[in-house]
């Protein structure tokens, strides 16, 4: 069975989104996140912040890009609901790292964070209404 197949026959909440909206929102995020994060990592590969600085922007990169994989290919609920609140714990401290010295930078990404809040909450969601349940 394929991804978006079995992704589709999952139980989901009734405030779920369609299918429809995922790429357009996060082609706007993805351009968000192109801007804000490749200044932080500009200014810290130029010294003019610190290099720990890096550190939650790049695992919040990591494990949002590891989130399609987990939840399409692998087909793993859990997984990916396990990811999602890294991406969220992740974006929260850097957006905290870097408030103080570029303001901007958590500014910007203040949609970025209402929709991992909005992400996590959902795959949750749909991670409890699938436990224990094999869909074919």
């Amino acid at each position: 069975m394929d991804s978006s197949s079995w992704y589709s026959k999952l139980k989901k909440p009734k405030w779920s989104p369609p299918g429809w909206l995922f790429g357009p929102v996060w082609s706007v995020l993805y351009i968000i996140i192109i801007v804000s994060f490749g200044t932080v990592f500009y200014n810290i590969t130029s010294g003019k912040l610190p290099a720990i600085l890096a550190l939650p922007f790049a695992l919040n990169l990591i494990f949002n890009f590891l989130f399609t994989p987990l939840q399409f290919a692998l087909k793993s609920n859990v997984l990916a609901a396990i990811d999602i609140v890294l991406v969220l714990i992740t974006l929260i401290w850097a957006l905290a790292g870097i408030c103080p010295v570029m303001p901007w930078i958590a500014y910007v990404n203040i949609p970025y964070l209402l929709w991992v809040l909005f992400a996590a909450a959902l795959q949750i969601s749909i991670t409890l209404l699938n436990i224990n349940k094999e869909v074919t």
